[in-house]
């Protein structure tokens, strides 16, 4: 079932006044900054005219993506129509504990809906029993019902070990995923220069990394990048690319 959300006309009118205040003097490395964002509103109490907002700031910014909840897909699509910015949203979201069939029809039905990348939470519960053919199965669910759209898979570093971090990676290579992601930013821990390195050192140059977590600044995000990161997920994305101090995912 198409999940339908009116949207007020009063939303489209903020969205373009901010639009048109956009900055127009980015510098190169500015935008190039900006086109690695996934800027992201995950809270349970986003709003229309905050997600509103959200899809606004990544007009004007030029961020790869926004990164919402799957209920805000088709408000998304519809605010972006005519945008380059992608709509990604996540699955098993934020515990990815729930049974794979449940996150393959909830990657389908995103997809649906007009998403067009896919970041899911990996069993971490089957990590920690060592099973990782329900892993790779878990995450090959997702690839599939995706539908060629790119899927980045949330490790949670922090609730892993360095061991754990580097196996999860390998069955999320294994099982077709595009990108492998640090953090939810709803457990403990956040993204780390040193779980990066980790991550690009185990999927080589083929595979994208996200790093994700309390990623607030551009000192953060560069330290990121220079460790390996090619996605940051932040919802500080306008402080990240212009210097600035923000509250971080």
């Amino acid at each position: 079932m198409v999940t339908l959300i009116r949207i007020d006309k009063n939303f489209h009118n903020e969205g373009k006044a901010m639009t048109n205040s956009a900055p127009t003097n980015l510098t190169p490395r500015q935008r190039d900054l900006a086109a690695m964002i996934d800027h992201t509103l995950l809270k349970p109490d986003a709003s229309a005219p905050e997600v509103d907002r959200l899809c606004a700031e990544a007009r004007a910014y030029g961020f790869c993506s926004v990164c919402v909840n799957t209920y805000w897909v088709p408000f998304c699509r519809e605010r972006l129509a005519g945008s380059s910015v992608k709509v990604c949203t996540v699955v098993g979201f934020p515990l990815g504990a729930m049974d794979s069939r449940s996150k393959a029809a909830e990657t389908a039905e995103a997809v649906a809906q007009g998403a067009g990348e896919i970041d899911m939470v990996i069993n971490v519960g089957a990590i920690k029993s060592g099973d990782w053919a329900t892993v790779e199965a878990d995450v090959r669910g997702v690839v599939e019902a995706a539908s060629g759209r790119p899927v980045k898979v949330i490790l949670e570093t922090g609730l892993l070990t360095d061991e754990e971090k580097v196996r999860a990676c390998q069955a999320s290579v294994a099982a077709g995923a595009a990108f492998v992601k640090t953090s939810t930013g709803f457990s403990k821990g956040g993204a780390t220069e040193a779980d990066i390195a980790l991550m690009r050192r185990t999927v080589g140059a083929g595979l994208g990394v996200k790093a994700s977590g309390g990623v607030r600044t551009l000192e953060d995000a560069e330290k990121m990048i220079a460790a390996g990161a090619s996605r940051i997920g932040a919802s500080s994305g306008i402080a990240i690319v212009t210097g600035g101090v923000g509250s971080g995912y």
